[in-house]
């Protein structure tokens, strides 16, 4: 089971921190800032204000109802995208270091059920729900299965193979999604209700889908997200090798960056870009803009040394499943009123106080994290 303990280490296939990339772990930081609230400030600025740039921004940080791409269906693929990262510096040092191969394969297994299993607590609670109402996908599930396959073809199969991989998973996922007909439907129907992957999740998996008919963390479209945290394994693997200058290696995932962001957008005429689907177009513009972030992020940390900026984002990212699951336990908003309500009710402004109370709200999960921060404490799974 998880425990919360002071590490020594990073574990095995796990997205915690790896000291080598002060970028990663920033990077992770960055990208759950928006999961834990940061997104809610352009919400309540475009509420109370009418700006159109509030508005706008306040359109990105929201999901297409279905096919479409905005900035927030990047969260959670950049998620994957940096567990991936990671693995060759801790895997990957594990091997170098004569590990046997079987006891690795345990543990990303072992962490890979075990977050299946902290995505059902986080849907339905610990005691509270009966089998049949209880929704088995979720996000923690997919980071865990998706993760898991990505790190066992990372640790059985040479590069060359974990490129076949990489590339039989887009186009195998395209062509039955295609090609298979769904009964009742045709084949290559994309809509809700008559997609491959909505027939298979509601042949297949317990329980009830997110959309009744359809779950965006679903078992089949689980498939095509292995690439997300494939793509960031040959990222981290390209990082930790030697031979090139930092500034080299910036320009190569910039560039590897840009190319798949274009091939994405190509494919999006014949295969939509889609969340709900994770089709192969929405995995190649998410793992695009992936590698530039990470290009951004480790060029201006680990390359150019600017550092001090980074705290702020390191401390979320240190504990990011931690923060992700306490949303679902403790009351973040009850604390934010008791320690801010009184400040907040002196100002007379509407827009002061609705972002004010979204900071304060930051602010308070911030503090919470930045203690286990201080003292060592870390969700380990």
């Amino acid at each position: 089971m998880s425990t919360l303990q002071t590490p020594i280490e990073p574990a095995i296939a796990q997205p915690t921190p790896v000291k080598r990339l002060l970028s990663l772990d920033t990077l992770r930081g960055f990208d759950m800032f928006w999961i834990m609230g940061g997104e809610e400030i352009f919400h309540v600025l475009a509420k109370t204000t009418g700006w159109a740039g509030a508005i706008l921004l306040a359109d990105q940080f929201s999901h297409p109802a279905w096919n479409g791409f905005r900035a927030y269906d990047l969260i959670f693929p950049l998620f994957m995208f940096m567990a991936g990262v990671s693995t060759p510096f801790s895997v990957g040092s594990r091997l170098d270091q004569g590990t046997d191969k079987a006891k690795i394969a345990r543990k990303i297994i072992s962490r890979g059920l075990i977050l299946v299993v902290l995505g059902i607590i986080y849907n339905n609670g610990l005691f509270n729900r009966v089998f049949e109402d209880m929704r088995f996908p979720s996000v923690l599930g997919r980071i865990g299965l998706a993760g898991m396959f990505a790190q066992l073809i990372y640790l059985y199969f040479r590069p060359r193979a974990q490129y076949i991989w990489f590339v039989g998973l887009l186009l195998g996922y395209w062509a039955l999604m295609m090609l298979v007909p769904v009964p009742g439907c045709g084949a290559g129907v994309l809509t809700m209700e008559c997609n491959l992957a909505s027939f298979i999740d509601r042949m297949l998996v317990p329980g009830h889908l997110y959309k009744t008919i359809h779950d965006p963390e679903g078992l089949f479209s689980t498939l095509p997200a292995i690439d997300n945290t494939l793509l960031g394994i040959f990222a981290g693997t390209f990082l930790r090798t030697h031979g090139r200058t930092g500034n080299q290696k910036t320009a190569l995932l910039l560039g590897a960056g840009a190319a798949f962001v274009l091939l994405g957008w190509l494919w999006d005429f014949v295969f939509p870009i889609n969340k709900n689907l994770w089709t192969s177009s929405f995995v190649l513009v998410t793992g695009g803009l992936s590698l530039l972030l990470l290009a951004v992020f480790y060029w201006v940390i680990d390359v150019k040394g600017i550092k001090r900026w980074t705290f702020f984002f390191t401390v979320i990212g240190m504990n990011s499943i931690l923060i992700y699951l306490a949303g679902e336990f403790i009351d973040f908003e009850y604390a934010a009123r008791f320690f801010f309500g009184g400040l907040l009710k002196q100002s007379s402004s509407e827009v002061v106080t609705a972002v004010g109370e979204v900071i304060a709200f930051l602010a308070v999960k911030w503090a919470f994290l930045y203690i286990l921060y201080k003292k060592k404490v870390f969700l380990r799974v």
